[in-house]
């Protein structure tokens, strides 16, 4: 069976995810997808900490567990999902690799709450968090990277100057049509720069 390895970026409340395999040593597109990491798509859910921080503060702590448990819950059936789709195609998924913001670790919730650029970081950690949980939980090993320094890697790893990388993704997602934005595109390339 050929290796397969997904790609994720992470938005509030929902990841680009984009499976790819090398062949012949170039990335191959093996499925694009745009899972919920909540139930409910509103703005509350997707924005957890915003919302948190409008309650009363003795309710935060519960509001935010159950959003992370949650997006948990779904994160796994995505990629559980991506795992089952990507056996029928003759692949095993190997590895699940997320783009991680370029941040230091967050302080507790009274502070994190305390800080709008804070809670927008935490926000974007808590989905992030659910999609390395749920890879855990799938018996899939993890590769990470910083987005800010994504393109600057690849580039290095790649030996392509930054104009042959940004053609080379565009037309990775050519064939699929689209949506083939900036996070199918970082899905795809973290997929790859782990595959190296």
């Amino acid at each position: 069976m050929k290796h397969a390895v997904l790609g994720l970026r992470v938005h509030s409340g929902w990841t680009a995810l984009v499976a790819i395999s090398l062949e012949d040593g170039s990335p191959l597109v093996l499925l694009r997808e745009h899972p919920h990491l909540v139930k409910t798509f509103t703005y509350e859910l997707r924005q957890p900490y915003h919302t948190a921080g409008k309650r009363p503060p003795a309710e935060a702590p519960g509001f935010i567990s159950g959003v992370r448990a949650e997006a948990r819950r779904l994160a796994y059936r995505a990629i559980q999902s991506a795992q089952g789709n990507l056996h029928l195609q003759g692949y095993e998924l190997k590895r699940c690799c997320l783009l991680l913001a370029s941040g230091r670790p967050l302080p507790g919730l009274p502070q994190i709450l305390a800080s709008h650029a804070l809670i927008h970081a935490a926000d974007g950690e808590l989905f992030r968090e659910a999609l390395l949980h749920a890879s855990k939980r799938c018996g899939v090993e993890t590769f990470t990277a910083k987005e800010s320094e994504l393109l600057e890697r690849a580039v290095h790893a790649l030996h392509l100057q930054p104009d042959e990388l940004a053609r080379r993704l565009a037309d990775l997602g050519r064939p699929l049509g689209v949506p083939w934005s900036q996070d199918e595109k970082f899905a795809a390339l973290v997929a790859w720069l782990s595959l190296l």
